[in-house]
């Protein structure tokens, strides 16, 4: 009888547990955000990471009237600033967006302060995109055969920045290099923005970025596109060819956007973040916006999808990372 007694009350104590813990994580969700959030962009200005953003904390701003400050700490093909957040409360405050040298950095970075997987959680996908090799006007130059056979009569002099050692503009030129059998040499910059400049400078010779940053600088003259990695041309610059059509059958490389936060975040807050950035996202002016400006296939996916994604794209730049003995700045 005794034990009928205690069995009860036990069940009763389970019952009224789970009541509170409901009733707390229903007030959390609902209180979410009260104060300011912090989107940490790993990369500088100028590129295509800190825009993204600054764009998406205007349209959240606009739908829960809280600030979503953009703090760029950059360095480390974007590490340094990912660490950060991997680091920080997970209490649904703290955002990091990062680009696609996410996936490359825990093959590249022998002693990366976090573990990708594991001290992460998933938000989204926000998109992708192939990326474009941009030169001066002024070189000689028109397009990719022009600067293979340059590069041939002139073996490792013409020069190649990307957004870091171990960037996936970087690997992409390294496979690139490898199929045309050819050889440059590669300037690691900080970001997009960095090399772009460089670039439009006459400091380096190519320019490797998502299609995304450089079409305003296309357009206004000061660069001329050389090549994309797409599978198919991009629309905003559909005069340009891809590799394939360039003589390197079945080449293809994307760049991409994604967002993650520290690992142990309520479910209910990631539920309500994933949500309102879907709704943000979806939103016609925005969503032309990224695909016209960021030349963006907006994928919006879930923070399974992002998961499984990121654990590919690792096991597959790992293999090129060790292939070509590539190593971080």
């Amino acid at each position: 009888m005794l034990g009928k007694i205690n069995g009860g009350l036990i069940g009763v104590f389970v019952l009224v547990c789970a009541g509170t813990m409901a009733q707390a994580n229903a007030q959390q969700t609902s209180e979410w955000p009260s104060k300011p959030v912090r989107f940490i962009v790993p990369f500088p200005p100028g590129g295509s990471v800190d825009p993204l953003a600054r764009l998406t904390g205007a349209r959240l701003y606009a739908s829960l009237g809280q600030q979503f400050v953009v703090d760029n700490r950059t360095g480390a093909s974007g590490a340094i600033g990912t660490a950060l957040g991997a680091k920080s409360a997970p209490d649904g405050y703290t955002y990091v967006f990062v680009f696609d040298t996410h996936a490359v950095n825990p093959s590249l970075i022998s002693n990366l302060p976090y573990n990708t997987l594991k001290d992460l959680a998933s938000v989204m996908i926000v998109g992708t995109a192939p990326m474009v090799l941009t030169t001066h006007p002024t070189k000689s130059y028109k397009g990719f055969a022009d600067l293979v056979k340059l590069a041939k009569a002139k073996p490792a002099t013409l020069t190649f920045g990307t957004v870091g050692s171990g960037s996936l503009g970087h690997l992409a030129m390294m496979l690139a290099q490898n199929q045309a059998g050819l050889k440059m040499v590669h300037v690691p910059y900080k970001g997009g923005g960095p090399a772009l400049t460089a670039a439009i400078g006459g400091e380096i010779d190519i320019a490797v970025t998502s299609v995304a940053v450089p079409v305003p600088h296309i357009r206004a003259g000061r660069l001329r596109a050389v090549v994309t990695t797409g599978e198919k041309r991009t629309q905003s610059i559909a005069d340009t060819p891809t590799l394939i059509e360039s003589g390197l059958p079945g080449f293809a490389a994307h760049a991409w956007w994604g967002i993650v936060t520290p690992a142990g975040i309520p479910g209910p807050v990631l539920n309500k973040m994933h949500s309102e950035l879907t709704k943000a996202y979806n939103q016609p002016e925005l969503h032309k916006q990224l695909r016209e400006q960021f030349s963006m296939d907006l994928v919006i996916g879930t923070p399974e999808a992002m998961t499984k994604f990121v654990a590919v794209e690792i096991a597959r730049w790992s293999k090129v990372v060790k292939e070509y003995g590539i190593r971080a700045d």
